[in-house]
C-alpha cells in the first residue's frame, strides 16, 4: 500500500508541478523534511535525467515561498520598526541552515553599507561549523541562548530561527529564552506545526515536499531558507533606506567592479561624464553621499 502511494505520488511529479503544501506526512514515515523521495533508483539515472528531475522538484521551491509572504511581511514591517529604535536582527541555525543565516548576515555591509554586527548569524558549534560539522553541537538547547545574551540582545532585537526539520535543540531554546524576554521571535521551517514554531511569534512554514535525495535537506528546503532569508534582509534595507530607486547606493566600494557600478549609477544619475562620477565617488565613498554632495 504505502509503495504504491509513493509510485503514485511520482508519476504526479513527472507530469507537473504539485501543490505540496497541504501535503501531510504519510503514515509512519515521520515529518515531510524526512519523507522519502518521490525519485527512485537515482543511482541509475543519466546525468541528464538526475538535472531535469532536480530542476522540476526546484521549482516547487518558488511556490512554496510565494504561500509565505503574508508571514514573511508581517516579520519585516516588526523588523523595521525595531532597527528603527537601534535594534538587530540574529539568525540561529545549525548545519545548513546556519550556514544560510551567517551568508545572510554577512552580505548586509557590503551590499547596503549597514554597520557590521546589525544583522547577526550564530550557527551551532561557531565559526568551525561553517567548514565542518561539529559533533552535538546542535543538540544543545542552552548554548544559543548564552550566546546571545553574549551580545546582549534585548526587546529591539528580532531573534530568528532557521531549521528545516524544525526540531534543532540549539534553535528551539534560543527562541524559547527570548521570547519570555519578550524579545520578537521568528522561525522558518519547511515542515509544518513544528518544535520550533511553537516557541515563535511569526511563523514561516515553506512546505517544499521530500527532497530529490532522502532527507537531504540541503537541496529544496535549503533553497527555501535562502530565499525566504533574501526577502527578510533585502526589504528591511529597503524600508530603512538603503536602496534609492533600486541602486545599492550604500554598497561599500570593495573591488574595482564595485567602483565602476558606482560611478555609472552617479553617471546615469547626475548625466555628467565618466571620470566625473569615479571622481566624485571616490572622494564621497559612497554613491548615496556622492549625489548629496552634488545635489547641495
Amino acid at each position: 500500500m504505502l509503495l504504491s502511494i509513493i509510485m503514485s505520488q511520482q508519476e504526479n511529479t513527472e507530469n507537473k508541478i504539485e501543490d505540496e503544501t497541504n501535503l501531510v506526512p504519510l503514515l509512519g514515515l515521520g515529518v515531510i523534511t524526512e519523507q522519502p523521495s518521490l525519485h527512485t533508483d537515482l543511482d541509475k539515472k543519466s546525468v541528464g535525467e538526475l538535472l531535469k528531475e532536480m530542476n522540476k522538484e526546484d521549482q516547487k521551491v518558488a511556490l512554496a515561498v510565494q504561500k509565505a509572504i503574508p508571514q514573511i511581511e508581517i516579520l519585516v514591517e516588526k523588523i523595521v520598526e525595531r532597527m528603527k529604535r537601534s535594534g538587530r536582527i540574529f539568525y540561529i541555525g545549525a548545519g545548513t541552515s546556519g550556514r544560510l543565516g551567517v551568508l545572510d548576515a554577512s552580505e548586509i555591509p557590503p551590499t547596503f553599507g549597514m554597520t557590521a554586527g546589525l544583522v547577526i548569524g550564530l550557527i551551532a558549534g561557531g565559526d568551525k561549523a561553517l567548514r565542518n560539522p561539529v559533533e552535538n553541537a546542535e543538540d544543545d538547547a542552552e548554548k544559543a541562548w548564552k550566546e546571545l545574551q553574549e551580545y546582549q540582545v534585548n526587546q529591539n532585537d528580532t531573534v530568528i530561527g532557521l531549521a528545516a526539520s524544525g526540531t534543532t535543540p540549539y534553535v528551539i531554546g534560543a527562541l524559547k529564552n527570548a521570547r519570555v524576554h519578550g524579545i520578537l521571535t521568528a522561525s522558518v521551517a519547511c515542515n509544518p506545526d513544528s518544535p520550533m514554531a511553537q516557541e515563535a511569534d511569526i511563523r514561516i512554514e515553506v512546505i517544499v515536499g521530500p527532497e530529490f535525495v532522502t532527507g537531504s535537506t540541503r537541496l529544496k528546503s535549503g533553497t527555501a531558507e535562502k530565499l525566504v532569508l533574501n526577502m527578510i534582509s533585502t526589504a528591511t534595507m529597503i524600508k530603512l533606506g538603503r536602496v534609492k530607486g533600486n541602486k545599492m547606493v550604500n554598497m561599500q566600494l570593495s573591488n574595482a567592479k564595485l567602483v565602476d557600478r558606482g560611478a555609472r549609477m552617479i553617471m546615469e544619475e547626475l548625466q555628467i561624464e565618466y571620470e566625473q562620477a569615479k571622481n566624485l565617488l571616490l572622494l564621497h565613498g559612497s554613491v548615496k553621499k556622492a549625489l548629496e554632495s552634488y545635489s547641495r
